[in-house]
């Protein structure tokens, strides 16, 4: 006689398996039950902590079939015992992903004033950019700045962000920005008349940044009064951002307005 399975239900409706993964710290996964991304800082008896590039943690339960790593269904295990080993940071103070591939461009983009303000966003922001897929590109000057927002056409799909110098209540600056009316592009900046100030003078090795009389070139200015070449700023600013390691070196002004221009781009349209 023939022996049958108990198991009556056809191959093409059971569960199919998946690919068992250690939860080690630094993992980029997805919870989809309530969509919460980010990488594993803990792993614990049956649960595991995850912290997203907010720095907000959320507790989950080790279930069969629980998480998605790389868009796949995968079981999260807890690694084998071994020393706790901290999760690494990326400049920006957010937990770096191990071999992490950039993501493709989004059509979004954040538009920088000035090629120091974007040389600063790049080493500092750099590789959440890249996983993120966002393209930062540099303004010279912001004085067409609504035409330039116009042509490029901002959309829910198409977001943009533009950081300005020295944007302050009743500034050149300030008046242009406010002719931005697009809900979809957001202007924001910093205080500062130069990133330059942007960067923590301890990180510098410097008291304070000079007071530059108005009217005379502040870049100049500060050279002198610092005792630095004053035929080459380019040379001052690599001196500048190469004090420059992470987001600890810069001042919150900075940090916040980056940020936001970074959550405003990628938010699900």
């Amino acid at each position: 006689m023939r022996q049958y399975s108990a198991d009556l239900t056809p191959p093409w409706k059971k569960p199919q398996p998946v690919p068992e993964v250690a939860a080690e710290p630094g993992l980029v996964v997805e919870e989809p039950g309530t969509g919460f991304c980010g990488a594993v800082i803990r792993c614990e008896a049956g649960t595991v902590t995850l912290e997203d590039r907010f720095g907000k943690h959320r507790v989950f339960p080790l279930e069969p079939r629980g998480f998605l790593l790389e868009g796949r269904v995968v079981t999260l295990v807890r690694p084998s015992a071994a020393a706790p080993v901290r999760p690494v940071r990326t400049a920006s103070g957010s937990v770096a992903v191990p071999g992490a591939r950039a993501r493709v461009a989004r059509a979004g983009r954040i538009y920088v004033e000035g090629r120091h303000d974007a040389e600063l966003v790049e080493k500092v922001w750099g590789d959440d950019l890249r996983i993120e897929g966002v393209v930062v590109e540099y303004l010279s000057g912001v004085d067409d700045l609504p035409s330039i927002v116009e042509d490029f056409a901002p959309g829910p799909d198409a977001r943009l962000g533009v950081l300005v110098d020295h944007l302050v209540p009743g500034s050149k600056e300030w008046r242009i920005a406010e002719a931005v009316t697009s809900e979809h592009a957001l202007v924001v900046g910093h205080p500062y008349i130069d990133v330059w100030e942007a960067v923590k003078p301890a990180s510098v090795g410097i008291a304070g940044w000079p007071r530059v009389p108005r009217g005379r070139d502040w870049k100049t200015g500060v050279c002198e009064a610092l005792g630095w070449r004053v035929a080459n700023t380019g040379e001052a600013w690599r001196r500048i951002l190469d004090s420059v390691h992470s987001y600890k070196d810069l001042e919150p002004q900075l940090l916040g307005r980056v940020e936001e221009l970074i959550d405003f781009v990628t938010m699900p349209s």
